[in-house]
């Protein structure tokens, strides 16, 4: 059995990966910020696969916050090692340029990319000396193409696939790997305002994906199946963009 991390995990994209690796009997850490209702659903639907984990709430933007609630199941574990980390909490603060913000802007950046620095840092100690682990981070078609109104969110995306090409590279000799999946229209909270009949036409596939067609790839880069890919990114997104 290894412990997974998986940021963001009470809803959408998040629920489905923890409980598709709860399917391969993972112990499930769901990180969520707000609201424990759905984390507490998702911690039931985890056990319902016959595993087992828990809920733990801290903002990855904060790092003090992380430190003292991550940091100290860590201190507190020191024979469990997390070995699957996935960096999936993100939020979108669609805006044209011109009109952002600073908060639009910082609120994105803090939490995908901020929030990527905050956990992996943490847990990437113990994958290095246990000598195997795998981070996997959900970035976004917008961090590959960019897509308009959405330079904050392009921008912390690709930063975030920057980081783990550069991470890959410190950590592969420690049988570590490090990889993203993009998604690209994928059906969940933060598609609803999205009408798909206006635009699956661009789609080769004539359709958005699901949850759990992304969670299925965040499963192969979790599992040792994927011991020689590292520094990639995966594209999931029925063909609309590579």
């Amino acid at each position: 059995m290894r412990y997974a991390l998986v940021t963001g995990g009470s809803r959408g994209i998040g629920r489905a990966i923890c409980v598709k690796l709860a399917e391969e009997g993972h112990y499930v850490i769901i990180n969520y910020t707000s609201k424990q209702d759905e984390a507490e659903n998702t911690l039931k639907m985890v056990r319902e696969k016959g595993a087992d984990g828990e809920i733990m709430k801290f903002d990855v933007s904060n790092q003090t916050e992380v430190d003292a609630v991550l940091g100290g199941w860590i201190e507190k574990n020191p024979d469990k090692t997390i070995e699957i980390l996935v960096n999936n909490a993100g939020i979108r603060k669609d805006q044209l340029l011109m009109w952002m913000s600073n908060a639009e802007w910082n609120s994105v950046m803090d939490i995908s990319l901020g929030g990527w620095y905050n956990v992996t840092r943490l847990i990437i100690k113990g994958m290095l000396v246990k000598k195997y682990g795998r981070v996997v981070s959900v970035v976004s078609l917008s961090g590959l193409k960019g897509l308009p109104g959405q330079t904050n969110y392009s921008a912390a995306k690709a930063a975030v696939i920057g980081a783990t090409k550069a991470l890959s590279q410190e950590v592969g000799r420690r049988g570590v790997t490090a990889n993203c999946v993009a998604p690209g229209f994928i059906k969940t909270d933060m598609t609803e305002g999205i009408n798909e009949k206006d635009f699956k036409q661009l789609i080769p596939l004539n359709r958005f994906g699901t949850a759990e067609e992304v969670a299925d790839a965040v499963n192969f880069l979790a599992s040792e199946k994927s011991a020689y890919i590292t520094g990639q990114v995966l594209s999931i997104n029925g063909g609309l963009y590579s």
